[in-house]
């Protein structure tokens, strides 16, 4: 049943004018920011091959490329959460499935799964960009497969935060400003911080991407993805829960 609920909720997402507006502007913004570093990578190649241990293509390239699309993850996430239960209680179809035969873990659980597919094609196109380096130069791709686990683990924990407020509300706007607006706070926490080793660093989420950035795999990284994300999709459980029983 979850399965079946992501899959419905990862096609009506391509059945809004919306979506492919949206996914065409950010093909011409992933394609410009990629041809332009790599562009300055080629300007300076002569003086980086004199360089001992210089930067490859993929950190020189492909690497802030993912950085890019972690920043834009933080304003894209928002505009596709706020429809998944704002806009069926604005349009008043969150009846229908709170009384349907499904718990609420499977609806919650469904929806998050079926952007997360979304999300994953838009990480994909990332990761096919930069593979586009192979024909010219040896790549990295220890760092390439950290930088796409990741984008991945970010994507979704804002997918859980951006959910929880959808369930908040009955105006999807209202739910993409408060999405936005927490995802803009954890990110001020984070270059807030006075030093690296800042307790107040750990609780943003950029700040524990930029390990993954710099190719390093840290559990800590992933436990603290992991939480987040389980966090928010039980605080949203709980809040669907409420509404089947309140009304």
């Amino acid at each position: 049943m979850i399965l079946t609920i992501a899959f419905k909720e990862f096609r009506s997402l391509f059945a809004t004018p919306s979506t492919w507006m949206i996914l065409g502007a950010l093909q011409f913004i992933f394609a410009w920011f990629f041809l332009a570093r790599l562009d300055a990578f080629m300007q300076v190649q002569a003086q980086l091959a004199q360089l001992a241990n210089a930067p490859g293509a993929t950190q020189a390239v492909a690497a802030p490329l993912f950085g890019t699309i972690a920043m834009i993850m933080m304003l894209l996430v928002p505009v596709f959460t706020m429809r998944l239960i704002a806009e069926e209680r604005r349009n008043q179809t969150l009846t229908l499935l709170l009384t349907a035969p499904v718990s609420s873990m499977h609806v919650v659980l469904g929806k998050y799964l079926g952007l997360l597919l979304f999300l994953l094609l838009i990480i994909a196109d990332c990761a096919l960009m930069a593979l586009i380096l192979a024909a010219g130069t040896q790549l990295d791709t220890g760092l390439l497969l950290s930088n796409a686990l990741g984008l991945l683990l970010l994507a979704a924990s804002y997918a859980a935060l951006g959910l929880y407020i959808s369930s908040l509300t009955a105006q999807p706007a209202v739910a993409a400003i408060g999405a936005l607006a927490a995802l803009f706070g954890l990110w001020l926490v984070e270059i807030s911080a006075v030093d690296s080793d800042s307790t107040w660093r750990a609780f943003s989420p950029t700040a524990h991407f930029q390990g993954f950035n710099a190719g390093l795999v840290n559990s800590a990284d992933l436990v603290y993805f992991v939480l987040f994300s389980a966090v928010f999709l039980l605080l949203t459980i709980r809040r669907f829960h409420n509404n089947c029983i309140y009304g």
